[in-house]
């Protein structure tokens, strides 16, 4: 079902690991006006749909998060459900204190 990390888990995983995947399930809008440097967007009413195309190992390590933490949970869950087995879950951008950017 995906684990639940602290967002300082997540950084200290992406600062020490060059091999994951950062995932914002937010919409396209949300996602212009700020998001992680680095992120992919695939908002979550559209993971199950493409998620076996633009996430083909299914044993990557994924960094999911969306705006406040439920989005991010429903899309760990759905990406647990169709066979990915290193996916983590840090919550919002909102309780994201390391810088962001935007379009």
């Amino acid at each position: 079902m995906g684990r639940r990390i602290t967002a300082q888990e997540a950084h200290r995983r992406m600062e020490e690991n060059a091999d994951y995947i950062l995932l914002d399930v937010r919409s396209m809008d949300e996602f212009r006006q700020q998001r992680i440097k680095g992120a992919k967007l695939i908002p979550v009413d559209e993971l199950a749909a493409r998620a076996s195309k633009e996430l083909p190992d299914k044993g990557a390590q994924i960094l999911v998060y969306c705006q406040s933490g439920m989005r991010a949970s429903n899309a760990a869950k759905i990406l647990a459900r169709m066979g990915y087995t290193n996916v983590f879950n840090f919550g919002g951008i909102m309780n994201w204190p390391y810088g962001t950017v935007s379009l």
